[in-house]
């Protein structure tokens, strides 16, 4: 058999037309296992704790296929904001042809169970974008820039799902008004600093009342 890491890639690519009709389950990868003459003992050693670690493999197949996308793209030319918008579209567009797949995999990763691994997950894919667009920040910027970038990938992704519109337009707007309201976020957070170190400022100083005292 071939190396582990091609194995998985291998059985959750079969395993995707068999998810819309049985799931993210066992029947799904033993079903793609057959179609690729595996056995059994295939299967246990390359996906040993079955669905949820196909689910998980097929994200990060998902992460690498975006950011081999991105290499062919120009991104040195973009601003960040038109960056992180098309690594979003990127990513999605990659998988159009999967959205059962994927809305099948986000039941299973909103049960409270798996809510490590769907954190874990997103996690992952909002990192994976913010390196690709060359961010590097070692700061509190580090944690901030990925919730952020959390909230609006999942919101996007929910409404793209559903999206019917031609070359799913809609989704792409709705992209840049989350990606506009995040924007706002640190100028809100920079004025607020600004007007309450305005007022500190007014403030007499406690070291010096308590020296007059």
């Amino acid at each position: 058999m071939v190396d582990l890491d091609t194995a998985r890639d291998r059985l959750v690519e079969a395993a995707l037309p068999h998810v819309p009709f049985d799931g993210w389950s066992q029947r799904a990868l033993d079903a793609a296992a057959a179609d690729l003459g595996y056995g059994q003992l295939d299967v246990l050693r390359a996906l040993p704790d079955g669905p949820l670690q196909a689910i998980e493999h097929y994200v990060v197949m998902a992460d690498r296929a975006m950011l081999e996308a991105l290499e062919r793209h120009d991104l040195a030319s973009l601003r960040t904001r038109e960056r992180v918008a098309l690594a979003i579209r990127v990513r999605l567009e990659g998988r159009a042809r999967e959205r059962e797949a994927i809305r099948r995999a986000l039941g299973h990763l909103a049960l409270p169970a798996n809510a490590p691994l769907a954190l874990k997950s997103l996690y992952g894919t909002v990192d994976a974008i913010w390196w690709a667009v060359g961010d590097t920040s070692t700061d509190f910027n580090f944690y901030t820039k990925r919730a952020l970038l959390a909230a609006v990938y999942s919101a996007t992704l929910l409404y793209w799902l559903d999206d019917r519109s031609p070359d799913c337009e809609a989704s792409w707007a709705f992209l840049e008004r989350r990606l506009a309201d995040v924007m706002r976020i640190p100028q809100l957070a920079g004025r607020a600093r600004e007007a309450v170190g305005a007022i500190l400022d007014r403030l007499p100083d406690p070291l010096r009342m308590f020296r007059r005292v």
